[in-house]
Order: structure tokens, then sequence, then C-alpha cells
């Protein structure tokens, strides 16, 4: 049997209805009040056209916007070995990312990078201890203030966004930024799969919890080894030498290409789960990084898509997740502690891997990674809602 509808939800979907007949001859168009989401009382450093910190560039055919749109600001280089700033602040923004997400794989690899590649060791340990950012350089000042922002508060105020725009430049702060947001992705596919160090690795990261240890010997996560094999096509791919200054740093067999290798892709999860089950992924997801841009949007096309309203408001009230179906119990649970601890608990994980299967919960984990890393532009930029447009999460 259906659940009921919430109160709350039938008015969000009265409130719909209304801002999307409001383009009528006639009728006014409605604006929200509050949260800065009114188009006549935007904040003084979003732009009107873009409605978010950056200037809009001319409209392209495929009318990206959001997330897409803010990295069509950048350079278009791959930042992290190409970018005018130099490699030693790019592993910078990536240590700051494993920092405030508490993934030691991705903060150990990137910590010998960072040294191999120039980065002053006493960065390092400010960052690794989130110790006082009295007497660091400007770029490096701001670089990890921003991290701090971004990931810790979801916020990224209009000082240190100023200060970024004008020590780095406009290009350069959204290929940081950028950087900074894959690397978010990354920290949750590892942390989602427990990805311990390889065998006589040290973990350099302080953690503020004892990673579980249900995890595979040959893989030290936990996904079972799943390597390339022969085919008439060519033979398997050979076993990758570590490399500080090369672009496979991470051992075969560990990793993020790893975790995704246990993956079918958005088609075959899309077979294998309802559409609705993908939404409350990327919900509990923009739930926890406190995006309103990303809720709402979802949360819309959620509702139209037939996600019970009830399921909806769980998630946005963080209300205990008694009475909804078992996957999407699942589900939320496994995305308020990947996003909340940092650390998903041995029985839920084993719980979503019955409900879901390893395959498909690999995809969902990917479709949450890739949301986080849209997060983190959207609050780097603030991105703020279409023109009348009502805000829907608190």
């Amino acid at each position: 049997m259906r659940r009921p509808r919430s109160v709350k939800s039938l008015l969000t979907c009265t409130v719909f209805v209304f801002a999307v007949t409001t383009d009528a001859p006639g009728v006014a168009p409605l604006h929200a009040a509050g949260n800065g989401q009114n188009e006549d009382a935007l904040p003084r450093d979003i732009q009107p056209d873009s409605r978010n910190r950056l200037t809009a560039r001319p409209s392209s055919a495929d009318g990206a916007t959001g997330a897409a749109a803010i990295r069509r600001s950048g350079s278009g280089s791959n930042a992290r070995w190409e970018s005018p700033l130099g490699r030693p602040l790019m592993e910078l923004a990536i240590l700051i990312t494993a920092r405030e997400h508490d993934q030691p794989y991705e903060w150990s690899l990137h910590e010998m990078e960072a040294i191999a590649v120039g980065l002053d060791p006493a960065v390092i340990d400010i960052v690794r201890q989130r110790g006082a950012l009295t007497g660091l350089g400007e770029r490096e000042r701001v670089v990890i203030q921003m991290g701090r922002e971004i990931f810790g508060e979801h916020h990224l105020s209009a000082d240190t966004y100023r200060d970024a725009r004008d020590l780095l430049g406009e290009s350069n702060l959204v290929d940081v930024i950028d950087l900074m947001a894959r690397y978010a992705g990354t920290a949750a596919r590892l942390s989602a799969f427990n990805q311990h160090m390889p065998p006589g690795w040290p973990q350099f990261l302080p953690l503020p919890f004892t990673p579980s240890d249900d995890i595979d010997p040959a893989t030290r996560s936990r996904l079972p080894l799943n390597m390339p094999v022969a085919t008439s096509n060519g033979p398997a791919l050979r076993p990758e030498i570590a490399s500080l200054y090369g672009r496979t740093l991470s051992p075969q067999g560990t990793g993020p290409g790893h975790i995704r290798r246990h993956g079918a892709g958005r088609a075959a999860l899309e077979a294998s789960v309802t559409s609705t089950l993908i939404d409350v992924a990327i919900l509990v997801t923009a739930r926890e990084y406190d995006v309103q841009y990303s809720w709402t949007l979802a949360e819309l096309a959620a509702l139209e898509r037939g996600l019970d309203p009830t399921v909806i408001d769980i998630v946005r009230e963080r209300s205990p997740v008694t009475g909804l179906t078992d996957e999407e119990a699942g589900l939320i649970t496994f995305g308020r502690e990947l996003f909340g601890s940092h650390a998903v608990r041995a029985d839920t994980y084993a719980d979503a891997v019955l409900l879901f299967g390893t395959t498909s919960l690999v995809d969902l984990v990917d479709v949450m990674a890739e949301h986080v890393s849209d997060a983190t532009l959207l609050i780097a930029f603030d991105q703020h809602l279409p023109a009348g447009q009502q805000p829907l999460l608190p």
C-alpha cells in the first residue's frame, strides 16, 4: 500500500505547480523570500546571468547549466599536471580535500607525491593537523582555507572567494576547485569500499575513527580482485609500477580505478534498480552537502518520476528511516554514514550488498560520487536556483 503524502510535500508540489505556471501572460513570476534566492536580492558577488560568482559564457548548443557550466570557465586543461600554478599547489589542493574527508588512502599516496614535487613538508603538516595558517604563502593559505570552508562548512565565504580569485585568477581558480571536486568524488568511492593502504605502504593521516577490517587481503578493500584478462583483442594490462612522478601511483588492484571496474555503468544501474532509488542516492548526497541547487532540482525531478514525498521528507529532515522500504532505508543510512562520518560501518555495507548486489552498489556509489564532485563546484561558486524557483531545502 502506498504511503500517504505528508502535508509539507503536498505544499511543495503545489508550490512547484504554481512556479512553473507563472510564465503565463500577465502573471508575475514567483520569487522566493530569504536565502538570497530572490532574483532582485542576489548577493553582491552573484552575477544575474549565471546566478553564480562567474560571468556566464555565451550559451552553448547543449544548454549546460550548474556545475557543467561552471567547468567551462576553466582552462580546459588537466589542472593536476598542466596548471601554471605548479604541481606543488595542485597536490596541496588534493591533500586538503583528502584531509577534510578523512580519506587515508588518498591522503597518503598524495602526501608522497606532494613531497616528490616539492611541496614544503611544513605545509603538509599544517593540513594534516588542521593547524593555524599563519606564516604560509598567500596561495597556500587560500587553497587550504577554501578546502576547509567548502568541505567543512559547505559554504565558501565571499571574502575567501575574492582572495582566491585575485591570487589565482578566475580560470585557474575554476581549475583548482574542479580538481578538488574530482578528488572529493574519489574520496567518496574509496571510503565507501573501505580502501586500506597496500601491504607495506605507510598510512600518514590521523583519523577520528578506526577503519573496519572487512576487507579482501588481495585488494585491501571490500571488493575482491577484478583485474583485466587477456582476450582475442589483446593481452591483459601489465601490472603497473608505482611512480611518484607518473600517473599510475595507485598499484593495480587497489584504488578508485579498481573500485569502478566492479561497476557496470549507469545504463546497467537503471536496468537493475528503480529510477526513484537513484533519486534517493542523489538526494541524500545533496542533503549531506547542504546544496540547495542540487537538492531542489533533484526533488522536483524525483517527484515527477514518482518518488514518495514521505521518503523525500525523511531525507530532508534527517529523520529516522523507519517505515521505508529496505532499499530506501539502506541507501539513506549508507549515504549518511559515508558523508557524515566518512566511514561506512561493516554491517551497513553488508546490508547494502544484500539489498543491491555488489555491481549495483558500486554504480550507486558512483552516482553519489559524481554528485559530490558537482556539489563542490556549486558550493564554491555559490550557484543559485533559476529565477523564480522556490528553494526546497532548509
